[in-house]
């Protein structure tokens, strides 16, 4: 069963990477993760760490605030 806030933030992410015009694969290699973590964070399936969720906005050049927007 999906957690509905993972779910979130795992839209958020993936809103701002197709902004972007990023695969999952440059992303994840950008970020220093490997892509079966981001299709997973994406589908809200995996738990994501806090560093992870750093290192996400970094690879993507936006404030770590930016992916948990609308979470509520």
């Amino acid at each position: 069963m999906k957690d509905e806030l993972l779910l979130k933030i795992g839209q958020n992410i993936r809103y701002h990477r197709l902004r972007q015009n990023m695969s999952q694969e440059e992303l994840a290699f950008s970020a220093s993760l490997n892509l079966n973590s981001i299709s997973t964070i994406e589908r809200g399936i995996n738990n994501i760490k806090i560093k992870n969720l750093h290192k996400i906005s970094k690879a993507l050049n936006i404030k770590l605030f930016d992916l948990l927007e609308n979470i509520e």
